[in-house]
């Protein structure tokens, strides 16, 4: 189970910079662009088979040493920018980490398989009665 994201937030380190989204004017004065970075090894919330999990689910969102990227830049606040890189933080560990439900194999109905079957045989006599006339 993923602690609340609220106890994630000393872990957590956040840059800002200027923002390449909307804004106009505004976005060549004020740093409205959020990166947010996560230092996976270090972190003392997370299990260590979670680190490990984390690290092969999100190997291409890692840096070399190991920090989670996350940038928020679509919006013109700085603080909403700061809440959307937390959201996605902790919905790309949650998504990271679910376990899927595993698969119990079933079979089909007797009434499915015969169905098939009547089915295949009506289509292979509809192209048998294709076939030359004999006259």
């Amino acid at each position: 189970m993923l602690p609340p994201v609220t106890d994630f937030l000393p872990e957590l380190q956040f840059q800002t910079s200027r923002s390449s989204g909307p804004g106009g004017q505004n976005v060549n004065k004020v740093e409205s662009r959020v990166e947010l970075r996560f230092r996976l090894p270090d972190s003392e919330l997370l299990t260590d088979e979670q680190k490990q999990t984390l690290l092969q689910r999100l190997a291409s969102k890692l840096t070399t040493e190991g920090d989670l990227l996350v940038v928020a830049q679509e919006d013109r606040s700085q603080l909403r920018n700061r809440e959307i890189a937390l959201r996605k933080f902790y919905e790309m560990l949650q998504k990271a980490l679910h376990k899927p439900k595993p698969r119990k194999a079933t079979k089909p109905s007797k009434g499915a398989v015969r169905e098939r079957l009547e089915s295949k045989k009506k289509h292979g006599e509809k192209k048998a009665n294709r076939g030359k006339l004999d006259y």
